[in-house]
């Protein structure tokens, strides 16, 4: 059962705040980067932004926060100042979506209609599907690079561990930036390997799925780093119960019969990566599909039953990267496509599934991956300036000196450099 079935207020209780052309759910990068792209294509649109909070996180930094290169304050600003001008913010909590009728419903009934709208309000971080882990995040010697407040003390627990054990996890797909999980793990044993203190300490690598990476070019590169920090892989257990105090995860494999066993491991650290889900408001609703996800169509974005709603980001069911490389580049392409429902376009945009994930092998080098729907390479710089197949240095620059104002200024902005959409039509 749905939302939209459960009608969650009588129709004569409910108020209409707001009537707008544009309604985007979400402020994060795909939502601002969204409404930017359009207004820079027709600054006299009628927007407005539905998002309760009070900040914006440039999230890509919290691996490099890990890992002591950046401040956590660089990657975080006051939602007001990245607003695009000319765009009202609706600081509320969406809680269903009634397609049929054009309208959001909002926390306490409230209501707000739309010519068009676009869904994208991130995914869901399901830390309490992990017994025990809540209690003990951030103490224990348990951390995580997914949450802002955590990732500083990530980089305090590599900095004091000088032998021991320390596990990294990776929970089963889709997931936000699925490199993620690695570049931890690889950032923190470059600096137990530089401060001589590697021999002490065993680093293993459980992931749920049943390989490294999910596009089999650049595992080569990775695994002579697997190698070269003698981290033992185990693939197909899942992270299910943490004990903090007591310093043991326990891991669960489902075998070929379709019972499960499980495996438990002691820690000195231990860096969590959560299940993710799409929000609950977008898995109970009519836009959902049976996995919970915005139900789009993967070239043009658009719902594949409401013609006026669009998705882009986390939240959406297309199979690609959950990158902010990937909401970069789709932006253009739901701008595009929603002025042509308003018929101020021609034609429609497509999205390729771009999405890219700078894996941080080693301090100073990355191997950069950059593909397609599918797992085409599509690199977007010519290989013999940086070969995304093998560590890089000028990769390395790019993310630490080039993406961040990129995001911020560019991004951001609606600057749609290398992201200018394909049209049909």
């Amino acid at each position: 059962m749905n939302i939209h079935s459960l009608n969650p207020m009588p129709s004569a209780s409910r108020q209409t705040v707001a009537t707008h052309d544009i309604v985007i759910v979400g402020a994060g990068a795909a939502g601002l980067s969204t409404a930017s792209s359009l207004l820079a294509r027709d600054p006299g649109l009628d927007i407005a932004i539905i998002d309760p909070a009070d900040t914006h996180y440039y999230q890509p930094g919290w691996t490099m926060v890990g890992a002591g290169v950046f401040d956590p304050e660089s990657t975080v600003r006051d939602m007001a100042s990245v607003l695009p001008r000319n765009v009202q913010w609706l600081k509320a909590v969406v809680t269903a979506f009634e397609p049929e009728n054009d309208v959001v419903v909002l926390e306490g009934g409230r209501v707000v209609s739309y010519r068009q709208l676009i869904v994208c309000p991130g995914l869901k971080l399901a830390w309490d599907a992990i017994d025990g882990l809540p209690e003990t995040l951030g103490k224990n010697g348990v951390t995580s690079n997914y949450r802002y407040d955590l990732a500083p003390y990530t980089w305090q627990l590599v900095r004091e561990l000088k032998g021991g054990r320390a596990l990294f996890t990776q929970p089963p797909m889709p997931i936000k930036c699925a490199g993620a999980p690695q570049k931890a793990m690889y950032l923190s044993a470059d600096h137990w390997r530089r401060a001589g203190q590697l021999g002490q300490i065993d680093v293993e690598f459980f992931n749920a799925g049943a390989v490294l990476f999910g596009v089999a070019d650049y595992v080569p590169a990775l695994m002579e780093y697997v190698k070269r920090y003698d981290i033992a892989l185990n693939f197909g257990l899942n992270l299910s119960a943490i004990d903090g105090p007591a310093k043991r995860a326990t891991f669960t494999r489902t075998l070929g019969d379709g019972s499960t066993e499980s495996v438990t491991r002691e820690f000195d650290m231990i860096h969590v990566v959560p299940p993710q889900k799409a929000p609950d408001f977008i898995r109970t609703s009519p836009l959902a599909d049976q996995a919970g996800w915005v139900d789009v169509d993967q070239a043009t974005l658009r719902h594949k039953i409401y013609a006026n709603i669009f998705a882009l980001g986390d939240a959406s069911n297309t199979p690609n990267a959950k990158t902010a490389a990937a909401a970069r580049k789709q932006a253009p392409v739901v701008a595009h496509n929603v002025l042509a429902n308003l018929g101020k376009a021609r034609g429609h945009a497509t999205y390729d599934g771009y999405g890219a994930c700078p894996l941080t092998v080693e301090r100073g080098k990355i191997v950069l991956a950059e593909f397609l729907y599918g797992g085409k390479l599509a690199p977007t710089l010519p290989t013999w300036l940086i070969d995304g197949k093998q560590p890089s240095r000028l990769a390395w620059l790019l993310k630490e000196r080039v993406l961040p104002p990129l995001y911020w200024q560019g991004m951001l902005k609606g600057r749609e450099w290398l992201v200018k959409p394909a049209l049909v039509g």
